[in-house]
């Protein structure tokens, strides 16, 4: 069974050849308030089930809920927060099969996990590669929330000739 990262070094890069297939990264919890959600609303996604109680009891979620795209935005906060790749930035170069399985809530304390399902060099940058994530969210009742596929730009130990993947 892989080990499960939860905190690398802080500030120590990690590279392509650090990781493996099955590698997992579980994060911490961040708690969702109300005002989290109408701030987020008022701003990237003004409708009504993000923005008014009242009117949020009209829409098929029947009560306040957190845009889709801000539990996007709190996974990747918290990938960053559990130092998913050290002190090397998260550069996305695919998201992909983004699915949305139940609302995000106020009082919600959301985490995430990412798991390395595939690496490759990259063909025409050596100094670079890919590597592909299954990243799930979920709430504080285990409740998936969203699913998702990253692939992101990595980059190889400068020895990398010398290292197999």
């Amino acid at each position: 069974m892989p080990a499960i990262t939860r905190h690398p070094r802080p500030g120590a890069p990690r590279y392509l050849e650090d990781f493996k297939v099955g590698d997992l990264t579980e994060t911490s919890g961040f708690a969702v308030t109300r005002d989290m959600i109408l701030s987020f609303a008022e701003q990237y996604d003004p409708q009504p089930m993000h923005l008014d109680e009242t009117a949020a009891r009209d829409t098929v979620f029947g009560e306040l809920v957190g845009s889709g795209w801000q539990t996007l935005a709190v996974t990747m906060r918290l990938l960053l927060d559990a130092r998913l790749l050290g002190g090397t930035p998260i550069v996305g170069a695919e998201l992909r099969d983004i699915r949305f399985h139940a609302p995000m809530r106020p009082g919600d304390v959301l985490r995430a996990r990412a798991e390395v399902i595939a690496i490759r060099p990259s063909k025409s940058r050596p100094d670079r590669g890919f590597m592909d994530m299954r990243v799930t969210t979920t709430n504080s009742e285990g409740v998936t929330l969203v699913t998702q596929r990253w692939s992101l730009v990595v980059p190889r130990r400068p020895d990398f000739q010398k290292v197999a993947l």
